[in-house]
């Protein structure tokens, strides 16, 4: 059996989780509602507390499911009690953000801006302190989102390896090359 499907979710006081008859998922907390559709193999109970992820049979095809979908219900779970928070840094000379709302602004070195549109979903907030680099915060319940949308950020101006310019995660280390070599005999 899969380590990870057979695990239970816990559920803590204030989540409450609803299956419907077509196997869709909604899992109400503190900050919010999430849903997600289930396979119809894939059985979802719900025992004093805690949320067990059942499949019928050894086929490969419930194997591969049986762990994906206890994945995906644990974070709706965690996304409605503490939330997910992405943080990313624009490592770079004139590099800026800024965000009015769900828009965010990013200067990256182009000739143009880029002007981003979140979804509804999704907090920003944008700080430029003195002698740091720019900061962007990424803050909602909904784990898949917010990394695509931080995923799509970060395509705008992936980190180069010579001196590190671009947008990178807060605390990702980088693999940096030497360049040229100065010297020649």
């Amino acid at each position: 059996m899969s380590r990870i499907g057979k695990a239970p979710i816990a559920l803590t006081a204030g989540v409450t989780v609803t299956v419907s008859a077509e196997n869709v998922v909604t899992v109400k907390g503190p900050k919010g509602e999430l849903q997600q559709a289930v396979d119809r193999d894939i059985i979802i109970e719900q025992e004093d507390g805690n949320l067990l992820v059942k499949r019928p049979s050894d086929q490969k095809r419930h194997k591969a499911l049986h762990g994906l979908y206890r994945s995906l219900l644990n974070n709706m779970v965690v996304g409605v009690t503490e939330g997910y928070k992405i943080q990313q840094e624009l490592v770079g000379v004139g590099y800026r953000a800024t965000n009015t709302g769900n828009t965010l602004d990013l200067v990256l070195g182009y000739s143009h801006h880029y002007v981003f549109q979140l979804p509804e979903e999704i907090k920003v907030t944008t700080t430029a302190e003195k002698g740091k680099n720019p900061t962007i915060i990424l803050e909602s319940n909904d784990k898949q989102l917010i990394g695509q949308v931080a995923a799509k950020i970060r395509s705008l101006r992936t980190p180069e390896p010579y001196k590190g310019k671009g947008i990178k995660f807060v605390g990702e280390v980088l693999r940096r090359k030497a360049g040229k070599s100065a010297s020649k005999k």
